[in-house]
């Protein structure tokens, strides 16, 4: 049985203590970092509904708030607001003692021809 393996990359930057809304670039791929009301979150940086980038936006009632046209996706779970039928990729972070770090699932091609592998 395959299981889901997650690879942690470190994440090279100070995070600030306030609250804030950031572009992250993290194994080539830009990234959104936002701390609000306190908690630290990593999605996708791309709005999936018109391509908007999401650290432009803002946070409001928990949702992060596409710049362009005002979509909205919940932090916690990356579901869209009601009606708008999608949802954004939330990655998992770690708060190591040298920093902050995050998850990428291992993919299908990573597991079979990963370089571990024969």
């Amino acid at each position: 049985m395959l299981t889901n393996q997650i690879n942690w990359i470190k994440v090279e930057i100070e995070v600030p203590v306030h609250d804030f809304i950031q572009q992250v670039k993290v194994r080539a791929k830009k990234l959104c970092l936002i701390r609000n009301q306190g908690k630290l979150y990593m999605v996708q940086n791309t709005c999936p509904h018109a391509g908007g980038i999401l650290s432009g936006g803002w946070c409001e009632k928990g949702n992060i708030v596409c710049p362009i046209h005002r979509y909205e996706y919940d932090l916690d779970s990356g579901r869209g607001a009601e009606g708008q039928g999608d949802y954004i990729k939330i990655y998992p972070l770690e708060m190591r003692d040298d920093g902050l770090y995050v998850g990428f699932r291992e993919s299908l091609w990573e597991r079979f021809f990963g370089k571990n592998k024969v």
